[in-house]
């Protein structure tokens, strides 16, 4: 056997399994809940729930999460300093330490303007180095010729040891301002993927694991864990990369399209002969569009742990919370509480105040090290918070004040993270229906009774019904996602004028994560598709995690310098050259894109015996027919399993 350990980080679960990669068996596998505020763990949770007997014999670990993700979604990314070079931005960026300095390229990679004074880099560097984690630097026209970067990386290196990363570094592609968003994701990312790596070593070496680490990027493939650190970035979107390709693995399908159900949210993605499907545009994440090449996805901000809340209607809301089930298998005390809990007024109900919310501390270190943050009154409820979860009435009674005069302070606490919110969610809706019976049901049925009694509706009818939007929201995501022309709220129409829309998918449909299998039946009644939910599909992202294979891609342009000298500019990760006939530059630039894969796979131990090749070309030419432009993209792709 030849054993391997995948591991999944996500926002709500840590998922661990144990596979014979020889025989694609999966042996043994566990979820536990993540720790935000102790990643080790969480880990260490889910790793000890695998037979010890098979963790003496893994050889291989890969991981993958959603760290990345939920980080620049919650705006939680550890400060960076921005240097532009030879432009500026009127856009949003992530960051208030920005320097726009002289210097930059043009189309050709010839000199623009010269670099700006280095004393002003300087200076702009020692009056923030103690205020941010890492630098970012990104060129106009850095990706045609990156020297000015080069050499403001370098003035900032001789000054601090913080990390730097240039926006040539990570794409290829033109895009002054997309380029600098990625730059700076990537610079604020880095502490962030540090401490998960660092916590995944960790555990290794408490239980003994001596293997080599992989990561999975957000295209599906495997990195090494050194590389996985230098580009952070391309983590993002990691958490759903695996799920499709474990969704693959465990279906035994090379070509399906795979939903997967989290906690925050509903991710639909498609792998096609074993290639997971790529965006054209690169991923985007709260808001911000970024260079990183990455699986293309619909996503959905809703998922099992979504806040169901009433008032004259009954919403479901993109905020996760802890569902009563879960909190009540944890905490049973809130049994009694949940029993005889107050109901407030329908007038004043909102996301916060409802029957059925309660809230606990969430990290305690993190409020003794970091509660300047906070305004009094924040702290005033910080303080009497404790382990054991509060209703709404019980901290109105402890601070002596109506609900209405903290709720506000409440709900900003819950978005810094410094409070945990339980309340009803769709995975309560499945206990009550009896559909999934993971935690605690108890807790479920009095929290369904409790809010259908302002609806209207007796529990099982609200479950239905709260059942029956998340089912509506699955099948809009699939629709949406393979005819990219319609929208959302037109195929939601259709749905609600039919109980039907018999859309035919032609590709079979594979669903992951926590408890799917309650809603395959229902999904199959308003789609034509072949559903299909595998055994191990709560684990299908720790499973991908530890599949993907390695794959690199790289891209050189050939195109005639535009200052009348009649030669021709090759554009690499080399770097930039400059040949006098067009086919000897064409024919430089094949030999260096297959250098470049050749001399990327040697890094993962693979020679180009074992690794499949793949050479596109496209010329670009006028209305003459004459060219203007020849593209160059050469991948490569090998296992990195032996």
């Amino acid at each position: 056997m030849y054993l391997g350990l995948g591991i999944d980080t996500g926002g709500t679960y840590t998922d661990s399994i144990i596979m014979d990669i020889s025989s694609g068996n999966v042996m043994d596998a566990c979820k536990s809940l993540t720790t935000h505020s102790n990643l080790i763990q969480g880990i260490e949770n889910s790793i000890e729930g695998l037979n010890a007997s098979y963790l003496e014999n893994i050889e291989f670990v890969s991981v993958s999460t959603t760290l990345a993700t939920n980080t620049t979604l919650e705006e939680n990314g550890h400060p960076a300093a921005l240097i532009l070079i030879g432009h500026s931005i009127n856009g949003p960026l992530s960051t208030d330490q920005i320097l726009s300095i002289k210097g930059g390229h043009d189309a050709d990679g010839n000199v623009a303007e010269n670099l700006d004074d280095p004393e002003l880099i300087e200076n702009f560097v020692m009056q923030n180095k103690d205020k941010v984690s890492s630098f970012a630097v990104s060129s106009y026209f850095g990706v045609r010729n990156p020297e000015h970067e080069m050499t403001v990386k370098g003035i900032i290196g001789k000054l601090t040891d913080k990390p730097v990363v240039c926006g040539h570094e990570l794409s290829m592609n033109l895009g002054a301002y997309e380029r600098a968003v990625t730059a700076l994701l990537n610079a604020q990312l880095i502490p962030v993927t540090d401490q998960f790596i660092r916590s995944i070593l960790s555990v290794m070496e408490k239980k003994g694991i001596d293997a080599d680490l992989m990561m999975m990027k957000c295209d599906g493939s495997l990195v090494r864990i050194e590389d996985a650190l230098k580009k952070p970035v391309e983590s993002i979107f990691s958490g759903p990369a695996a799920s499709l390709v474990g969704a693959s693995h465990l279906s035994n399908l090379k070509t399906c399209l795979t939903m997967d159900v989290g906690g925050t949210s509903t991710d639909v993605s498609m792998i096609s002969n074993g290639i997971p499907e790529i965006s054209e545009s690169g991923a985007k994440v709260g808001g911000w569009s970024t260079m990183v090449k990455a699986i293309k996805m619909d996503t959905s901000a809703l998922g099992g742990d979504s806040h169901v809340w009433v008032q004259t209607r009954t919403t479901i809301g993109s905020n996760r919370v802890i569902p009563l089930c879960l909190a009540a298998y944890n905490h049973p005390a809130l049994i009694e509480i949940l029993g005889n809990v107050d109901k407030p007024n329908v007038r004043l109900m909102d996301n916060i105040i409802q029957p059925t919310t309660f809230f606990i501390k969430s990290d305690l270190n993190k409020y003794e090290s970091d509660n300047f943050k906070l305004d009094s009154n924040e702290k005033r409820i910080l303080d009497v918070l404790d382990s054991e979860p509060l209703s709404l009435y019980e901290i109105s009674n402890k601070l002596d004040e109506h609900i209405l005069m903290f709720s506000s302070h409440l709900e900003s606490l819950v978005k810094k993270k410094y409070v945990q919110q339980i309340g009803f969610t769709p995975t309560d809706a499945l206990h009550v229906l009896r559909d999934y019976t993971g935690y605690n049901t108890e807790a479920s049925d009095i929290g369904a009774q409790l809010l259908g009694e302002y609806v209207g509706m007796n529990k099982d009818s609200f479950c239905s019904q709260i059942k029956a939007q998340v089912v509506k929201n699955m099948s809009m995501n699939i629709v949406s996602y393979l005819v990219e022309d319609i929208k959302k709220t037109d195929i939601e129409k259709m749905i609600e004028s039919s109980s039907s829309l018999n859309f035919k998918v032609n590709q079979p449909i594979v669903l992951v994560g926590g408890p799917v299998k309650a809603y395959q039946e229902d999904i199959c009644k308003i789609l034509n598709a072949d559903i299909r939910v595998p055994k191990y599909h709560e684990v299908g992202n720790a499973v991908g995690a530890l599949l993907g294979d390695v794959i690199y891609r790289t891209e050189s342009i050939v195109r005639i310098d535009s200052t009348g000298s009649k030669q021709y500019v090759v554009f690499s990760e080399n770097g930039r050259n400059i040949f006098d006939e067009y086919e000897e530059s064409v024919n430089f630039a094949l030999d260096i894109s297959k250098k470049l894969v050749e001399g990327y796979m040697a890094g993962y131990g693979l020679d180009m015996s074992k690794i499949n090749l793949d050479v596109a070309r496209n010329d670009m030419k006028n209305g003459y027919g004459a060219k203007l432009e020849t593209k160059i993209v050469a991948t490569g792709i090998g296992n990195p399993r032996r």
